[in-house]
Formats: structure tokens, C-alpha cells, sequence
């Protein structure tokens, strides 16, 4: 009696597996998104003023409001690599920018070699970006779908392509956001 496995057996199992992945993925993604806190706005904001976003680093979470607090929708994110890359407190978005286009850092530059970037599908800002007040901090989209839900950014909030079209045209200039 043989103890080997045949061929076919392995292949057909290996392409269950890869047939499964995305939903597995899917599934990760909406069960971590199902497992967080209901906000207030109350809790961080004095005003609900053009709107509010709260972006939760440590739940990977980020909240929105709209003015007139009838509109709450909640987006995973990507966040800061570490401590260090993360800017806390409160901020505004002062523009918006459909298409982005990237300029490392000088530290960037340094440390990863990298260079400017403009719009397209390498673009590690994504489809939208939205600028805050503090200088190279943005809320953007990311093409690479694995930097969602973890910390892989150097500052930045990340959120998927369509759910940063879908908050670039629900967010206005002005809108106020506290990151934590």
C-alpha cells in the first residue's frame, strides 16, 4: 500500500484553495469592519460643522459624518506603519484631488530610493486623495488592496479605491478630522 498522494488529488485541492482566497479575503474584511465601534461625533467634535471624520488608528477604522449628522458611514483602513509615522489630533482637509500625483518625501527618498510618481495604476495615493492640514498627511486610496486593515503606510490613512471616490464626493473642503 502506498502512502503517496496522487497528483491530481493535490492539484485539485491546491485550486479549492485559490478559488476560495477572495472570498476568504472578503470575508476578513467584513468581519473586522462588522466588529467595530459605533462612534459619536459628540465624543470629538464640538460642531459637526461641514462634517466629521474620525480616523481610528488602532481599530483601522475610519468614521464619517456628514453636516447635518444624517449620513454615518464607517471605512477600514490601512495606517501608519508605527508610533513614530503617526500624527495625532485634530486636522481639516484643506483640498482634494482626483488622480493624484506622488512626491516622496525627502526621507522617503533616502530611505527607499523612491521618486515622483504621476496618476495611474502604480500610484501609491490611489484614485483620490484628500490633503490635510498637516503637511504630507492625506487620506487616499491605495491600488493594493493588501495594505487595508493593517499598518503599511508612512503617515498616511489609506481606504480602497472605491470607498475614497465614494468619501472624495460625500467631503468637502474644510471638513474637520481628528486622527487618533
Amino acid at each position: 500500500m502506498s502512502n503517496r498522494i496522487p497528483r491530481r488529488t493535490i492539484l485539485a485541492g491546491l485550486s479549492a484553495v485559490a478559488l476560495t482566497a477572495p472570498s476568504l479575503v472578503r470575508a476578513e474584511v467584513t468581519r473586522n469592519t462588522a466588529s467595530f465601534t459605533r462612534q459619536r461625533w459628540q465624543d470629538h467634535f464640538d460642531t459637526l460643522g461641514k462634517g466629521a471624520i474620525l480616523a481610528n488608528t488602532n481599530e483601522r477604522i475610519l468614521h464619517y459624518w456628514n453636516a447635518t449628522d444624517t449620513d454615518y458611514r464607517v471605512y477600514p483602513t490601512s495606517v501608519p506603519l508605527s508610533d513614530d509615522l503617526t500624527k495625532r489630533g485634530y486636522t481639516e482637509i484643506t483640498r482634494k484631488r482626483v488622480g493624484p500625483d506622488w512626491t516622496p518625501t525627502q526621507s522617503q527618498r533616502e530611505r527607499f530610493g523612491w521618486e515622483y510618481m504621476p496618476p495611474g495604476p502604480d500610484n501609491p495615493l490611489g484614485t483620490h486623495a484628500m490633503y490635510l492640514s498637516w503637511p504630507a498627511y492625506l487620506i487616499h486610496g491605495t491600488h493594493d488592496t493588501r495594505k487595508i486593515g493593517r499598518p503599511s503606510s508612512d503617515g498616511c490613512i489609506g481606504l480602497f479605491n472605491p470607498q475614497i471616490e465614494e468619501l472624495f464626493n460625500l467631503t468637502e473642503v474644510g471638513t474637520q478630522v481628528r486622527v487618533l
